[in-house]
C-alpha cells in the first residue's frame, strides 16, 4: 500500500511551460485527501518551488536543493545538509577558473554574479530543447527569476562564502557543450565530501555528501512513520536516482534517461502527457482494487 508519494519537478511534474497540468493537480490532492503523503522533491530552491506549487494551488511539504534541506507545509525546516565552508569554496573557485555560468544555493536564496549571462544561458538552454515558446517569451520567463528577486546579484560569491549567517546548500553549473561539462565534471568528482549529479543535460549541480534526494526522502519517511517499501517515487533524471533505487514504487517518466527507466519497475507518460497523474493514478487505483 502507497502511503507516500514523492516527485520531482523540472522535466517530471512541470511541463515544458513550467506548469503544473490540471491532471497533475488534481491527482496530488486527492491522494492528500485519501492521507497519502505528497512531498516535492527538486533541485530547486525552496523559494522556487513554493511558488510554483502555490500557483497552482497545491501545498505539500519540500525537500529542495537535491536533498540539502527539507521543509513542512508550514516552510519549517525539518533538516538540512549543508557545505563546509572551505569545501564550498574549493568548488565555487574550481568553477569560477572554468569560466562556466554557475548560481550558488543557500537556506536565505540564490545567487549568481552575472544576471545578464545567466538570462541568455537559460534561454540558450530553453531553445536548444525546441520548446515551441519563441525566445521573447523565454526570455521573459527566464528574467522573471531575477526580477522577483529567487536569484539575486552579488559582486563575488565571496559575500556569501565568508557569511557565517548563511548555510551553502548546492552549487548548479550550466554549459552548452557537454564533453566541456563532462571534463568539469570529473575534476569536482576529485573533491572529498561532495555529491556531483545533474538534473539535464547541460548541468550539473554539486552538494555536500549526504545531500541526496534518496537520503533527504529516507529522513521524511522515517519521522512520519512510513516504511520505504510503502513508498512511491517519480523522476526523469540521474539527481532522481538516489530515491528511485530506495523506494517500493520507482516510476519512471516516458521522458526519463535510459539509465533511469533500467532501475524503475514502472514507466508512466511523459511530463507534457501528465505522466505523473496518471502514475498517481494508477497507484491508488491498485490500491482500491487489492
Amino acid at each position: 500500500m502507497i502511503k507516500c508519494i514523492a516527485t520531482d519537478m523540472d522535466g517530471t511534474l512541470l511541463n515544458g511551460k513550467m506548469e503544473i497540468s490540471m491532471l497533475n493537480r488534481q491527482a496530488i490532492k486527492e491522494a492528500q485527501e485519501k492521507g497519502i503523503e505528497v512531498v516535492i522533491a527538486t533541485g530547486r530552491l525552496y523559494e522556487e518551488a513554493r511558488s510554483i506549487l502555490s500557483q497552482a494551488g497545491l501545498d505539500c511539504p519540500i525537500i529542495s536543493s537535491n536533498g540539502a534541506e527539507v521543509r513542512q507545509q508550514d516552510g519549517s525546516v525539518t533538516s538540512a545538509v549543508a557545505f563546509e565552508r572551505k569545501r564550498a569554496k574549493t568548488v565555487v573557485d574550481l568553477l569560477n577558473h572554468e569560466q562556466i555560468y554557475m548560481e550558488l544555493y543557500t537556506n536565505e536564496g540564490g545567487y549568481t554574479i552575472d544576471i545578464e549571462k545567466g538570462i541568455d544561458v537559460i534561454v540558450d538552454l530553453y531553445l536548444s530543447e525546441k520548446f515551441s515558446e519563441s525566445e521573447e517569451d523565454v526570455r521573459n520567463v527566464a528574467q522573471t527569476r531575477f526580477t522577483k528577486g529567487t536569484i539575486k546579484r552579488l559582486n563575488h560569491f565571496a559575500e556569501v562564502l565568508e557569511d557565517d549567517n548563511q548555510m551553502i546548500y548546492k552549487m548548479i553549473a550550466f554549459c552548452l557543450d557537454k564533453v566541456f561539462l563532462a571534463e568539469v565534471r570529473a575534476q569536482l568528482e576529485q573533491i572529498d565530501g561532495i555529491v556531483v549529479s545533474s538534473s539535464g543535460g547541460n548541468n550539473l549541480e554539486i552538494t555536500a555528501k549526504g545531500a541526496e534526494k534518496g537520503i533527504a526522502l529516507q529522513r521524511f519517511t522515517k519521522e512520519k512513520g512510513i516504511d520505504l517499501a510503502e513508498t512511491m517515487a517519480i523522476g526523469d533524471h540521474f539527481n532522481d536516482l538516489s530515491m528511485l533505487t530506495l523506494v517500493g514504487r520507482p516510476v519512471a517518466m516516458g521522458n526519463a534517461e535510459d539509465a533511469v527507466k533500467s532501475v524503475c519497475t514502472n514507466i508512466t507518460a511523459t511530463n507534457e502527457e501528465d505522466g505523473v497523474g496518471k502514475a498517481i493514478y494508477e497507484a491508488m487505483n491498485l490500491q482500491v482494487n487489492r
